[in-house]
């Protein structure tokens, strides 16, 4: 058992939390085994809906390069290891905490009171990211666009470029014999006198990819820092106003119809992928690129150095999404007895998959680019924007029919990122059902486009002239340390307060009764392994942390303070809470501390049918009603 697992009877404060009404709205229907808040319409449902969260932009423009920078194939051996010491662990634990209490993000906490700003935590960053994200969705939905045409407007140097704009590269000077000494000169003199560098002297002029020019001058119209402001680009307003649009359109009655979307939005990239695949295995210079990826290049050395595993277990904790609340949210519409754990293996498993697939995907076609360019393919690997704006365009702008691959590229980034958009948007939408359920079910439609407008409207700083410089700076804070503070405490919380225990006893109530030692391997990582490996890169991300800059322009002091207020709203919400809880409890200051680390007299499954004994104790609302207990507040830290 945990440190403090204690009693389930008694609730830090007085009011309780139960559901108010048993009307239904288009959330739920008939079928649903919960008829408040509404269920999955199928399996199919809910395991494409995970898979499109998990499966991110992160998976193509992230992964490969990593894969690439720490040592090639060698890097798969931290990254699986990563995947069953971290990111499997919290992975299952957030999918069955929703699943059995049928309860959102902050609702959730019931389970532990005290810890409830958690919950909060994991939804005020997800609101940061969801404001930022949609603008990347934005930026591709610009490109698709503009790929409807004979020739890729970023393919030459036309009229926007500067002198330093290029596709090959430019030889500035080099070491050449002249009259039989060898002399530095500049190259327009050895080409006028008919003379040779000497191999290994040659001096190339910095020159940037027609692709580069067309990102920071036409796509962005970018200024030159976040103190320049500049005009909102309308053409990114427009694509931002599309995207949310789109996002609003499928989520507007909520699992029901997205549920539906994500048949296509989650299994198309895959097909997409595929032909990418094929297409850049066909290219010259193609397996060049992949021995780069995972080939002969490996490095296996690479495993002995720190930064390596850091950068494992970082990408599988991001990758996965754990920790922002978004999972817990998901699987809150499963039916009760649904099979969480093979669920939560089958999830992982295709998102480290797909995470490897894309790798080959990219790289093969990056090692034709550098074939044609005459480059080493470490000159035109890159990561992040880079890579899916500036070095991947470029790329598919030398293949034949070279609009017709760039459609297909941009518009699987389209809905990579729209799948895990709409179950950010999703995990919103369920805490303001769990908060206010009498509202949701009149008004959903409503509160979920106002809250579309909401986020569009806090967007538009992010589409000005300087929004790059903003989408980086909210990346850079809100989503590194706040998730990893929230996960660490997540999983102190329930396995050494609540009851590691008592927790693997709940989530036996919904997949039956396991022998011993199928919870061995759980128990090591929930007590140890896992909370010991998420508060080392925890502690290494503070330790190595570093100004934001983006590329080679550093942000202005009060950049950065932003940014540091920014996390501090985020996390600022753990230690409040706790503290009005502790405020509004009854007792000393111990006995206050206890009684909120207890959990509230309505922790349990939501339907009193899968209560049993263990959780017997709750009142179901219409009993309530007739023992003339006051009407209950739907929202938790209203407890006093």
């Amino acid at each position: 058992m945990g440190m403090l697992s204690l009693p389930g009877f008694l609730s830090c404060g007085k009011k309780k939390d139960f559901s108010l009404t048993n009307e239904k709205d288009a959330h739920s229907s008939d079928s649903d085994e919960n008829k408040e808040r509404g269920n999955w319409s199928s399996k199919g449902d809910y395991l494409l809906s995970m898979v499109g969260y998990a499966v991110g932009l992160g998976n193509v423009w992230r992964f490969p390069y990593l894969t690439y920078q720490n040592g090639g194939g060698a890097f798969l051996i931290p990254y699986a290891l990563m995947l069953a010491l971290a990111g499997l662990p919290l992975f299952f634990m957030e999918c069955s905490l929703g699943q059995f209490a049928s309860l959102g993000p902050v609702s959730v906490w019931r389970i532990l009171p005290l810890f409830q700003g958690v919950g909060i935590t994991m939804i005020v960053i997800s609101t940061f990211v969801t404001i930022y994200y949609n603008v990347i969705i934005a930026y591709a939905l610009y490109y698709l666009f503009a790929s409807f045409t004979k020739v890729l407007p970023w393919s030459e140097c036309f009229s926007w470029a500067d002198e330093l704009c290029s596709k090959t590269r430019i030889v500035n000077d080099c070491n050449t014999t002249f009259h039989g000494e060898i002399i530095h000169a500049n190259y327009s003199f050895v080409t006028s006198n008919n003379l040779t560098c000497i191999n290994g002297t040659i001096d190339y002029k910095p020159v940037q990819f027609p692709s580069e020019q067309y990102w920071n001058k036409v796509a962005l119209q970018r200024s030159s820092g976040l103190d320049e402001t500049g005009n909102i680009v309308w053409y990114l307003a427009l694509c931002l106003l599309l995207s949310w649009i789109i996002v609003g359109a499928a989520l507007f009655k909520g699992i029901k119809s997205s549920g539906k979307v994500v048949y296509f939005t989650a299994l198309f990239p895959y097909v997409i992928l595929l032909i990418l695949l094929v297409r850049g295995a066909t290219l010259e210079g193609s397996m060049d690129g992949i021995e780069y990826y995972i080939g002969r290049q490996s490095n296996f050395t690479k495993l002995m150095e720190a930064e390596v595993w850091k950068d494992a277990a970082t990408q599988i904790f991001y990758s996965l999404s754990v920790g922002w609340g978004g999972l817990v949210a998901l699987s809150s519409y499963n039916k009760f007895h649904n099979n969480c754990y093979q669920d939560a293996i089958l999830v992982c498993v295709i998102n480290c998959v797909t995470s490897i697939f894309a790798g080959f995907a990219i790289f093969s076609i990056l090692g034709h680019m550098a074939f044609v360019s005459e480059r080493p393919v470490s000159e035109v690997v890159d990561s992040g924007f880079n890579l899916a704006f500036v070095a991947y365009p470029e790329a598919l702008s030398k293949l034949p029919v070279s609009p017709l691959w760039s459609f297909l590229f941009f518009f699987m980034l389209l809905l990579l990122g729209l799948d895990s958009q709409f179950a950010s948007i999703e995990t919103l939408t369920t805490t303001i059902q769990d908060i206010y359920p009498k509202i949701m079910k009149k008004l959903r439609i409503p509160v979920t486009l106002g809250v579309c407008i909401v986020l569009f409207l806090l967007g538009l700083i992010c589409v000005t002239q300087a929004g790059i410089y903003w989408v980086n700076l909210i990346d850079h804070f809100c989503a590194g340390w706040g998730i990893l503070i929230s996960a660490v405490l997540e999983l102190i919380g329930i396995v050494y307060i609540y009851g590691g225990n008592r927790f693997i006893e709940d989530i036996e109530m919904m997949i039956g009764k396991k022998h011993r030692s199928f919870w061995l391997w759980w128990r090591m990582c929930w007590f140890f392994i896992t909370p010991v490996l998420l508060t080392a890169i925890l502690v290494w991300s503070l330790v190595t942390f570093s100004n934001p800059s983006y590329g080679s322009v550093p942000y202005p002091t009060w950049g950065t303070a932003v940014g540091w207020c920014m996390i501090i709203f985020c996390v600022i919400w753990i230690p409040i809470i706790a503290i009005v809880k502790i405020v509004k409890a009854e007792g000393n200051l111990w006995q206050r501390i206890v009684s909120c680390c207890r959990p509230a007299a309505n922790w349990g499954p939501y339907l009193e049918r899968h209560r049993g004994e263990r959780y017997s104790h709750i009142v179901d609302p219409k009993k309530e009603k007739e023992h003339e207990i006051p009407t209950v507040s739907a929202f938790v830290y209203t407890q006093q």
